[in-house]
């Protein structure tokens, strides 16, 4: 429950105290500052609080985002200002110094500066065409109430459920009907969660009619599969619209995105296996590995990008100068957007070559398309980095180095070999990569794939990985070293798994990437939440990406049949089971960060 305290006196025939019961408040009236005082001091600590002046005139729209959003510890439009329960004290502090010398005065606006003063950040919602006023006359009313019914706020509402920056086939092929279909869920009390796990369910049935190899499964899959998206776009729509935001909400919705399309990739697999809409079977798990691969690899290039210049000063560039200007240039921002093949434009080329095409066919297009766009963005970013004179901070440093996923090897490695070497502006992408190449080198060209110089190249892969995060990752390139670890890491187990031959290895390294790459969207959620990255024991308990290295390769070297899946199984389900139930307990805690995407950026 939510108390709403009206100070002063609401002019005849104010709807003001119906408009706040309609948001869920228990409405109080005060007559001055220290009525104000009394009736805050009844309120139960735990309660959120709203003050508002009876004068106000506004939208209910307007008071809506003032006063509901449960992102911010405080935040205010003119004549109305709210509390939660950690600005409480704050509050109480803040009306204390505020006298009723003024009887004019307007008491939110009187506070609000003083809480941030006190060091509550107050949020003022950007309201567009809405209005919220604390008229002082007749006449100043008389016009604000015609300003509030000159704008439609419920069509303001809907616009501003959809994200203003999306991919052209969600902006113009999902969200402009969605947006209703989140009002209609809205007024029937569905909440975001609930139409989140509609859409992974929707997916998970999808992925299941996949695997059954047959035409009818696959184009019910396809069509299943937009349907997912379709609700993937409403839980974000539902929450912006009716302010339900919520840390399970963004927990469930930072996962079930992968888990949609990943687990679709494996049920793709099994549909080949069984048939593939042909005549025969079809072995297509390292095409699917390879797809997760590459997808997971681009976000973390994405991630670490940003991170890196998260807070950067000086953060500007001649490549990024170029990128503004093309803004203005509408058909461009599209096309840029489309190029980099974001979630919605996935999903749609997935599902309709599901329905007309063979699993192999989609994951061709998917990994060739996939690919382009790694390029394409990878590119422009490196050239933003290498003109750009950005000064990173501490945080970034830190930020890159949790991204980095460093285990206990790699950090003895980075304390005693890694700073007997010289600093240099590029040296830790360039260590990042020799690491890479001593990993892969012999495998791909000298045929060492699951023998114990394998295992020895991993060593040497650990210890020039953690040469590469021996000091703080500042440097220009220095963002490339996360992306770098995670394809060595994924790339490493799918290079074994299929040089292995032994059946059930591919999808048990499917497993068991997945698991991993769970463990690597978890960290990118909390840094974005500000809570930073899983605790260290848990880095530890997994190994680090050089540790699971290690893991892999040995298990390669000692099975060279059943054995070996049987040990990637083994470990896929035991590192899932340490960092979900770590996951959960953190994203569940009462202490944990909402984290809502909206910016926008391809998924």
């Amino acid at each position: 429950m939510s108390t709403a305290i009206l100070t002063g006196l609401p002019p005849v025939g104010s709807s003001l105290e119906d408009d706040l019961r309609s948001l869920g408040f228990d409405v109080r009236a005060a007559a001055d500052a220290a009525g104000t005082a009394a009736a805050l001091a009844a309120v139960p600590a735990a309660e959120r609080v709203a003050l508002v002046d009876a004068r106000f005139v506004g939208h209910l729209h307007a008071l809506r985002l003032a006063l509901t959003d449960p992102r911010f510890p405080a935040a205010a439009v003119e004549g109305a200002l709210t509390a939660q329960p950690e600005a409480r004290d704050a509050l109480t502090r803040a009306l204390a110094t505020v006298t009723d010398a003024d009887p004019g005065r307007n008491l939110p606006d009187a506070l609000a500066p003083r809480l941030e003063a006190d060091g509550v950040a107050v949020h003022r919602p950007d309201l567009g065409v809405l209005v919220a006023t604390v008229p002082t006359d007749a006449d100043v009313r008389a016009k604000a109430e015609g300003d509030v019914a000159a704008v439609d706020d419920e069509a303001v509402r809907l616009r501003t459920a959809v994200k203003s920056r999306d991919g052209f086939f969600t902006t113009y092929g999902v969200s402009p009907y969605s947006r209703y279909l989140a009002r209609w869920c809205a007024r029937r009390g569905f909440t975001p969660n609930q139409v989140t796990t509609a859409s992974l369910l929707t997916a998970l049935i999808a992925a299941g009619c996949a695997s059954t190899g047959t035409r009818p499964g696959f184009v019910a899959a396809g069509v299943l599969l937009i349907f997912s998206f379709v609700l993937d776009c409403t839980d974000g729509q539902l929450a912006r619209y009716s302010l339900q935001y919520s840390t399970l909400g963004a927990w469930l919705d930072a996962t079930f995105d992968r888990a949609k399309e990943y687990a679709y990739y494996a049920g793709l697999a099994i549909g080949a296996a069984h048939g593939g809409g042909n005549d025969g079977a079809d072995d297509v798990w390292a095409l699917a590995l390879g797809a997760m691969v590459l997808q997971t690899c681009r976000h973390v290039v994405d991630f670490s990008f940003n991170e890196a210049n998260h807070d950067a000063t000086a953060n500007t560039s001649p490549t990024a100068a170029l990128s503004d200007k093309l803004d203005s240039v509408g058909w461009t921002v599209w096309a840029r957007r489309m190029i980099v093949l974001p979630i919605g434009e996935r999903w749609a080329l997935i599902a309709v070559l599901t329905a007309l095409t063979t699993p192999r066919t989609v994951f061709y297009v998917l990994l060739v398309g996939c690919a382009l766009a790694a390029c394409y963005t990878t590119a422009g970013r490196v050239l933003r980095s290498l003109t750009r004179k950005a000064h990173r901070t501490d945080r970034a440093a830190r930020a890159l180095a949790d991204l980095a996923d460093s285990g206990p090897i790699a950090e003895l490695a980075s304390r005693t070999v890694g700073t007997t070497f010289p600093p240099g502006a590029y040296t830790a992408p360039l260590w990042a990569l020799l690491a890479t190449a001593s990993l892969f080198v012999g495998p791909l060209f000298a045929g060492t794939a699951g023998t114990w110089q394998a295992v020895l190249q991993a060593g040497v892969y650990a210890v020039f990985a953690g040469c590469a995060v021996a000091r703080p990752l500042k440097g220009p390139l220095d963002w490339l070293v996360p992306p770098l670890f995670r394809a060595s890491e994924y790339g490493i187990i799918l290079l074994l798994a299929a040089r292995s031959g032994v059946d059930g290895a591919l999808p048990a390294a499917f497993g068991l990437v997945a698991a991993v790459a769970y463990h690597h969207y978890d960290t990118v959620y909390r840094i974005r939440g500000g809570s930073g990255a899983p605790p260290h024991w848990l880095v530890r308990a997994i190994g680090g990406h050089e540790g699971r290295v290690l893991a892999v390769t040995i298990a390669a070297a000692l099975w060279h049949n059943q054995g070996f899946t049987i040990a990637l199984t083994a470990l896929a389900v035991a590192l899932a089971l340490a960092v979900l139930s770590e996951s959960i307990r953190f994203w569940v805690s009462s202490g944990a960060p909402a984290v809502h995407d909206e910016t926008g950026e391809p998924a």
